[in-house]
């Protein structure tokens, strides 16, 4: 992305406010919709399930990261989303080590050691890994009805709510927020088979 194009998301919108205003209404905006999606992400994270005790401290140190760091967010670098969900795995990476063992509800436990090591001499082996993982995800989206598809990439790539979507298609809201709900479910089941 050239350096003088603006990302026309909602999410990087609302986050360049918060950087460069500090504005409080951008940021709950920002804090309501991502919400759910970390807290998603957390709770069962590679076949381990954290407890939502875990979950709501992630949501909580990823938001206070995300208002105190936004005035760094370069739009055209990254996404909104992107940016937000690697400050994400960076405070889930620094409360594991913080808390050195995290009881996981499942009644396991987890060592920080069994996190993968992101150094940079693993690099080439995290850009295999990422390039199959996207791949996977590409296929398992496309395998999606397009009712689906289009709800799914409405809403995590352009950024549009459900209202929005509702809106400029003429759907009811619940006709939406069910095709977001099931693509989800079946995008979750399709990756978890592989």
């Amino acid at each position: 992305m050239h350096p003088s194009q603006v990302r026309e998301d909602t999410w990087s919108q609302l986050l360049e406010r918060v950087g460069q205003k500090r504005d409080e209404s951008a940021f709950q905006q920002l804090f309501k919709h991502f919400e759910p999606l970390i807290k998603g992400f957390c709770v069962n994270q590679g076949g381990v399930n954290y407890s939502a005790d875990f979950a709501d401290e992630i949501v909580q140190e990823v938001m206070i990261k995300v208002w105190q760091k936004a005035p760094y967010f370069d739009p055209s670098k990254a996404a909104a989303s992107t940016w937000i969900y690697t400050v994400m795995r960076n405070c889930r990476i620094d409360l594991l080590r913080k808390n050195q063992r995290h009881q996981i509800t499942d009644g396991g436990s987890l060592e920080v050691d069994d996190l993968w090591d992101e150094t940079t001499e693993n690099q080439p082996f995290v850009y295999l890994q990422h390039s199959r993982n996207e791949d996977l995800i590409r296929q398992s989206f496309e395998s999606l009805p397009v009712e689906q598809r289009q709800a799914l990439t409405q809403v995590y790539m352009q950024g549009k709510t459900h209202s929005e979507i509702a809106e400029a298609s003429g759907l009811p809201l619940g006709t939406v927020k069910s095709r977001v709900r099931m693509g989800l479910q079946k995008l979750q089941q399709s990756i978890s088979r592989w």
